[in-house]
């Protein structure tokens, strides 16, 4: 896939970096995402994958801008009040980079749903804001065979990481699912909602980056991804930590009851 005039002006800082270059935005550009919510972390995350050129995004949501949301999801303004997030999205990336495809779902996904909509895509990053949802798309990731970004928010702290659970670490061992990081929901009430515990705005904004450049990572290659790795961000401290976490063999998609081995 060649670019044109055009694109190797809008991508000329991309295209001088040997670590991505001409075939490296020409991936971007095959590339097909999906963004599961445009709330605080795809609100940041969306407008650099669509920056980035990313050829085809998809953004899954069924909520409406709200007042309340315009203090950290920044692609909405207050003339967006109202509106589908996913249409509000699409409009903002069009104004960004009109050569980016928006396929809008508005819905909510599940496990009914998920395999379906994953199927068609190459990477899938997953900024939902609820323990059910990222336990339905990281499961569809699996039986999809899809790479996963996901990421979540606290009131002054957040987390990220990449999730290859159809693949095999060097050593051999399947990589870690996210059940292997979570087994278990927590007990409700245990976890504030956004509503009650509050988020700092611009930690939104650091997190929904750090995604987009996991996404960019998964479509070009370059570094070393974040699997079985996950990074702590604590905005109090202004600290950065990552923590490793390995394969379960007692997790229930790729263990050994699953059937796969070590």
């Amino acid at each position: 896939m060649t670019l044109n005039d055009a694109e190797i002006e809008r991508y000329a800082r991309h295209l001088v970096l040997p670590e991505i270059g001409g075939p490296g935005q020409a991936k971007l550009k095959r590339a097909r995402v999906l963004v599961i919510g445009a709330g605080g972390l795809g609100a940041p995350l969306i407008p650099y994958l669509a920056a980035a050129g990313v050829g085809t995004i998809g953004i899954v949501d069924d909520d409406h801008v709200s007042l309340s949301n315009l203090q950290r999801q920044i692609i909405f303004g207050s003339e967006d009040i109202g509106a589908r997030k996913v249409v509000a999205a699409a409009n903002f990336v069009t104004r960004l980079n009109p050569r980016v495809e928006i396929e809008e779902y508005v819905t909510r996904i599940d496990p009914h749903n998920a395999r379906a909509l994953i199927a068609f895509y190459d990477v899938v990053a997953d900024g939902s804001d609820n323990f059910a949802t990222r336990y339905a798309v990281s499961d569809a990731c699996f039986h999809e065979k899809k790479p996963l970004v996901t990421a979540a928010l606290g009131r002054f702290d957040g987390s990220l990481t990449t999730i290859r659970a159809h693949e095999h670490s060097p050593d051999g061992k399947p990589n870690p699912t996210y059940r292997c990081l979570f087994p278990q929901e927590p007990p409700p009430g245990t976890v504030a909602p956004c509503a009650e515990a509050g988020v700092l705005g611009a930690l939104a904004g650091v997190m929904g980056s750090l995604m987009a450049l996991e996404v960019i990572r998964a479509i070009t290659g370059f570094g070393d991804p974040l699997v079985g790795k996950l990074l702590l961000v604590d905005a109090m401290a202004m600290r950065f930590e990552t923590m490793k976490y390995g394969w379960d063999p007692d997790n229930p998609l790729n263990g050994t009851a699953a059937g796969v081995a070590a």
